[in-house]
């Protein structure tokens, strides 16, 4: 073992790296802690010293796991980075080219312009004070939803602001909140390096952009509140730059070659309602002024003094939480909902010794025409008017009307239809927040689970023209379907009726439960039809059935924002299904698992590769920085490997 030795081997190599974070002082992303035999008798500055005896304290700070990180793990923080830094390092190159061309008899001096931004030097003494307004020209969209602002410092070093609720084009006026240093390895030194931005608080625009548009804005919280970014803009230009978010996350994240790798990325799917569309949201409020000094225990005890705290949502980049009285991207029976809690928290407000969070989540009851036309006629008749009446929202759909209403119980039952597929969960439990997206959304999934030999075969809903795995059928035929984090179900039921056997897999036991009733007692699949399973994901392929194989099975996968773990990449490379259609609602930290599909396992030569078929996003929040991608991915046969 050398002196200088990895502490935790990297899953992922060099080639997992984003190509402009390579070569000679272009940092890293990912975190490579290096220890050195050497340095062991000279701890570093901010370790302990060593007791009398020898050893040494614990240190005073848990941060030994957080600097052991090798993995690039596409935080909100971390994507921004990247844009920062892209912006950065494009505008020194820029700097460079003109350098050389304006002084070109002086070659020595052009060679040593760097490429790399100068950050780690910047002077604190010449960036804005804290609290001050500045003006700034916003020159990019980062793939967050906010602004970017780029400006030379008093020492004529370039620097970055980040602006929310700014376009590229505005000149806006920003209140600078903090200073911040991000440190990225250096490849070249293995120091870190700095890089230096600045965040601020949009103010207002002094000069708007051609693509700001102040009529689109239906929120009157917008550019205060933290859950909307990009009302004032162009649903189109929307779904433009969200698929611009799904390149750069590929060609940033993924260490493939987007020209030959990355196939061109489709345009992102609109939803079908830009607002009313979110089914659950969940105000919260804080504890009464003083709770921190309250202790039951000792008689002191702080009350809320007849006030009603701000209900709502976080302001932007505070822990601050603004009065919300309506959020127009919730669906109708939602904001009722909402409207409805906030009346009983002001009434019940001394009942709170400290704050809590509010569910405001959709249920939906179909009901066919004839039996709503009686339901009405009751209702008439009746001498009492329910309340959840009032607040409930009737939806014509043909040959039923769809009627919604607000849980806010998180143990109560919900349901949702998916096309003619109904879905049964908990308010509280994990389901899409976006109902209107899903039909295309899922049949999209159905149109891309089975390649073109397959297709063929799919049967129909009751059964008949299943591929017989007992038959002399090609090896390509696909007959299993593997729901990985399938939660309660979504992608196995409806996708069911392509394959002879769908098994969803799931590490929450609730989520099974729900997952069979879904599919068992809700739409009446044959367990043989459709199973399901608690394991983790981990360890998911360890549990299936012998019959199960790669070479008839295509795997979805749709784990949580962090991504799937390196267990589960192994495991899955090992089991070499022939298709897999990757979901994620972080495309930065889906860049990073395909492109150790693509390439393989650094250093192991475990299971298949695969090559990437079609990439798009989905957008499941509009008038958010937010997209939803479904990369498909194909198995490569040995050859084609070799070729490769």
């Amino acid at each position: 073992m050398s002196a200088a030795q990895l502490v935790r081997p990297l899953l992922f190599a060099s080639r997992s790296v984003p190509r402009q974070f390579r070569g000679v002082g272009k940092p890293n992303l990912h975190r490579i802690v290096m220890a050195s035999s050497a340095d062991a008798s000279h701890p570093a500055p901010n370790t302990p010293k060593k007791r009398p005896h020898g050893d040494r304290p614990q240190h005073r700070f848990k941060r030994a796991k957080k600097d052991l990180k090798t993995r690039f793990e596409g935080t909100h923080e971390d994507v921004l980075l990247a844009d920062v830094w892209d912006l950065l390092a494009n505008t020194t190159l820029e700097d460079a080219k003109v350098g050389a061309s304006a002084n070109e008899k002086d070659t020595e001096a052009a060679r040593a312009v760097s490429s790399e931004p100068k950050t780690a030097d910047a002077a604190p003494s010449s960036l804005p004070e804290k609290w001050s307004e500045i003006e700034l020209p916003i020159t990019s969209l980062s793939c967050t939803g906010d602004g970017l602002a780029l400006t030379r410092l008093s020492d004529g070093t370039p620097h970055v602001y980040v602006v929310p609720f700014t376009l590229p084009g505005d000149v806006v006026v920003a209140k600078v909140v903090r200073h911040t240093a991000a440190p990225i390895p250096s490849s070249s030194s293995r120091e870190m390096q700095p890089i230096r931005y600045t965040v601020t608080d949009f103010v207002r625009v002094v000069a708007p952009s051609p693509q700001r548009d102040g009529a689109l804005v239906k929120c009157k919280y917008f550019a205060a509140c933290s859950g909307c970014q990009l009302q004032m803009l162009d649903y189109g230009a929307q779904l433009a730059h969200k698929r611009t978010v799904v390149e750069r996350a590929f060609a940033r994240f993924s260490g493939l070659d987007t020209k030959k790798e990355v196939p061109v990325v489709g345009d992102t799917v609109a939803s079908p309602l830009e607002y009313r569309y979110r089914t659950k949201l969940t105000p919260h409020f804080d504890g009464p002024p003083g709770r921190k000094q309250s202790d039951g225990r000792k008689g002191i005890v702080r009350g809320w003094g007849g006030q009603v705290p701000p209900i709502g949502f976080m302001r932007k980049g505070t822990r601050q939480t603004i009065d919300i009285e309506e959020c127009p991207i919730g669906t109708e029976a939602v904001e009722k909902g909402m409207r409805r809690e906030r009346d009983r928290v002001a009434r019940d407000i001394e009942k709170y010794k400290r704050g809590a969070t509010l569910l405001c989540r959709e249920s939906t009851r179909r009901v066919a025409k004839y039996e709503w036309e009686k339901e009405k006629e009751q209702r008439a008749k009746s001498v009492e008017v329910k309340r959840e009446w009032e607040d409930e929202v009737v939806e014509d759909r043909g040959e039923f009307v769809h009627v919604k209403s607000c849980v806010t119980d998180s143990n109560a039952e919900t349901i949702e239809y998916v096309d003619d597929n109904v879905f049964s969960n908990t308010a509280g439990a994990f389901f899409q927040n976006n109902n209107s997206i899903l039909p295309v959304f899922t049949q999209y999934i159905r149109d891309n689970a089975l390649g073109p030999l397959e297709a063929s075969s799919a049967s129909n809903e009751d059964g008949t023209n299943l591929p017989n795995p007992c038959t002399n059928v090609p090896s390509t035929a696909l007959f299993n379907l593997i729901d990985a984090y399938s939660g309660s179900g979504l992608f196995t039921i409806t996708l069911s009726s392509l394959f002879s056997h769908s098994i969803g897999i799931d590490i929450s036991p609730a989520s099974i439960r729900s997952a069979n009733r879904n599919a068992h007692e809700l739409n009446k699949l044959s367990p043989s039809r459709a199973s399901f399973q608690t394991a983790d994901a981990a360890a998911l392929f360890e549990s299936l059935p012998d019959n199960v194989k790669g070479d008839n099975s295509a795997v979805v996968i749709d784990p949580p924002r962090k991504g799937c773990d390196e267990g589960f990449l192994r495991q899955l490379a090992g089991f070499a299904p022939r298709r897999v259609v990757y979901v994620s609602c972080n495309v930065a930290t889906q860049a990073r698992d395909v492109g150790v599909l693509v390439k393989g396992i650094e250093g192991e030569e475990v299971g298949s590769r695969y090559m990437i078929e079609s990439l798009r996003g989905f957008d499941f929040f509009p008038q958010t920085g937010h997209v939803e991608g479904v990369c498909v991915l194909t198995r490569r046969e040995k050859g084609e490997a070799e070729s490769g």
